[in-house]
């Protein structure tokens, strides 16, 4: 029998395989394994240690995320359940499967898991303290890329702030600077921020007023928990939400909300972090908005099972081009709106989309 810690530590041993298994779309510098995030995409944010004493340690400069490789799995294969975790890191071990009264028989009783996700608690608390640091959103050259993203009202949400000069460390060359910023209040079921998320911000083509993400590596990062949680739009922290719209990207679920006024949505910043967001009390409908893309299908059926298990009826937003930005952008909002009409079940057209 080995606990979650000896787990990891025989995982660590090997770092490099585990990468080459569940971060395949990497590759090895040095002494790091460098792949783009967790649901295996290619860039140079997330990097694991394959060697010294933090061997098997990784982090996501992007997300603030960080763990041991036992983590890692429970990242790359969406995994909620410590048991799931458990018996995958086994799979690739080779190990056998131990009896479950006799690896924990308090969790034979409890169905929950001996080993809780890290926490980042100083990353969270960097997150609070830059959103105290922000300024409201409307009139400042965040608004403006969003107005040019054809996002007109963005200033009603109190999730969106500006901030004119916010910290930026290139990863790979080390070096320090800063850029105006798009920050997004990243919230837990009681409205308490748990993280920021922050598009960077730079001039646009020959327009001076032109804005557009800042040429760098990672225009987009963010900071503290992200896990569960979300950037939430018209929810309300007491009392049941019994339709929702849950989306991936920050701009893909702002361009729903300008059509789709009234219904509480949620943008979670990635298709993992889509498929492990935590559902409210009382949601009876689910619609969930994902990229066209294949991490944007595992959000979706990550987050529909999960639906489903409680209950909620899971239906799918399905964009005509790649994400309802690009809809919402060149095909306008009165087909978008057309498009979605035709989505949504009759009571929720009725409730939430303009006569």
């Amino acid at each position: 029998m080995l606990s979650a810690s000896q787990l990891a530590d025989r995982l660590a041993r090997d770092a490099e395989a585990v990468c080459r298994h569940y971060l395949s779309a990497g590759h090895r510098a040095g002494n790091y394994w460098i792949v783009g995030d967790v649901a295996n995409s290619k860039g140079r944010s997330l990097y694991v240690h394959l060697t010294g004493p933090r061997r098997g340690r990784w982090t996501d400069a992007a997300t603030g995320q960080y763990g041991n490789l036992l983590d890692l799995v429970r990242e790359t294969c969406g995994l909620l359940d410590f048991r799931e975790v458990a018996d995958e890191a086994r799979r690739f071990l080779s190990l056998p499967r131990p009896d479950l009264a006799q690896t924990d028989p308090a969790l034979s009783r409890r169905g929950d898991a001996p080993h809780d996700p890290p926490v980042d608690r100083p990353a969270s608390e960097r997150a609070r303290r830059l959103f105290r640091m922000t300024q409201p959103l409307a009139g400042t050259l965040a608004d403006t890329y969003l107005r040019q993203r054809g996002i007109l009202r963005a200033c009603v949400h109190p999730a969106l702030r500006f901030h004119p000069s916010c910290y930026y460390r290139d990863l790979v060359i080390g070096r320090t600077t800063s850029y105006p910023a798009l920050i997004a209040a990243v919230t837990d079921a009681f409205g308490a921020i748990t993280g920021v998320h922050r598009t960077y911000l730079g001039s646009s083509g020959p327009d001076p007023d032109g804005v557009g993400k800042a040429k760098v590596e990672d225009p987009r990062r963010a900071l503290g928990g992200l896990l569960g949680n979300a950037v939430r739009f018209r929810f309300p922290v007491h009392g049941p939400v019994p339709v929702i719209a849950a989306g991936e990207g920050l701009e893909s679920t702002l361009s729903l909300a300008q059509v789709i006024p009234g219904m509480a949505m949620v943008a979670a910043l990635t298709a993992n972090h889509l498929a492990a967001f935590r559902l409210p009390a009382g949601c009876a409908r689910l619609y969930i908005a994902a990229d066209a893309d294949a991490a944007g299908r595992h959000g979706i059926e990550g987050l529909s099972r999960r639906a489903q298990a409680l209950g909620i009826l899971p239906l799918v937003l399905a964009p005509e081009l790649g994400d309802f930005n690009e809809d919402l952008r060149r095909l306008g909002p009165d087909r978008l709106t057309a498009n979605l009409r035709s989505q949504l079940v009759p009571e929720d057209v009725l409730a939430f989309l303009p006569a």
